[in-house]
């Protein structure tokens, strides 16, 4: 029997520019809420100033292309977006301002 194909997602984070603890703020934030939809979530070490965030190897954010760090409402949404698109995020769904 096998199990569905869970999504792998990837951190690669710059050394350099000590981003460590912020990779694993934003690992720990996506594996909180989407826990066990997803398959793994790994940290990688790079250089130059690279702070990417891939799923199944599909880039979905980029610091230099995106404009700086992803908020974690950001991040999350744009997961949501491609491994489970119906899901909804509740008040991370939410645009700044709206509601109470």
């Amino acid at each position: 029997m096998t199990e569905a194909h869970k999504p792998r997602i990837t951190i690669t984070y710059c050394t350099g520019c000590n981003w460590l603890l912020r990779a694993g703020w934003m690992a720990q934030e996506l594996l909180s809420t989407f826990g066990e939809s997803l398959g793994e979530v790994a940290l990688v070490p790079g250089y130059g100033g690279v702070y990417e965030v891939r799923v199944d190897g599909e880039l979905i954010w980029e610091r230099k292309r995106d404009g700086g760090f992803p908020e974690a409402r950001e991040l999350k949404q744009r997961l949501r977006d491609v491994i489970e698109p119906g899901r909804g995020l509740g008040h991370n769904d939410r645009k700044t301002g709206e509601g109470a």
